[in-house]
């Protein structure tokens, strides 16, 4: 083989391996960057809904310690953001939401509170039915 042969052949070779390895890089980065964005999005995603669920969950709870017969629509609203919950969540996260709609529901069937039982409940930190879930959702979101 003529000299100038291989040294064409060698100089498209290399131009071949240098635009594949550029290919490649660029993929490989834009991928990276499309994960990251993906996985912002989620999490973003996943904030909204938690933070649907805790304010739906303390407006039920605190009207359940006041009054004996439930809110139903309010309820069906807490158990379609634990449905929601099911498809985005991790398992600690929709354990502990269950957990607080049926505290939640429970509540309704035990004696209203007098505001100065409320008080106390604040003082001893028993009202604290959302702490689980929150602990749970910066785990995950970490």
């Amino acid at each position: 083989m003529d000299g100038a042969y291989l040294t064409a052949m060698a100089a498209l070779g290399g131009a071949a391996l240098g635009g594949f390895t550029s290919f490649v890089t660029s993929w490989t980065t834009l991928r990276t960057q499309m994960k990251a964005e993906g996985s912002a999005s989620s999490k973003s995603r996943r904030r909204k809904l938690y933070k649907l669920f805790i304010n739906q969950a303390s407006q039920m709870y605190g009207d359940a310690l006041i009054n004996d017969k439930p809110r139903l629509p309010g309820l069906v609203d807490l158990h379609a953001l634990v449905s929601r919950m099911r498809i985005v969540s991790s398992t600690p996260v929709i354990e502990t939401a269950v957990r607080v709609v049926r505290v939640i529901t429970e509540t309704y069937s035990q004696p209203n509170r007098t505001p100065l039982e409320i008080e106390g409940m604040i003082e001893n930190g028993s009202i604290d039915l959302l702490r689980g879930f929150s602990e749970a959702c910066r785990e995950e979101l970490e």
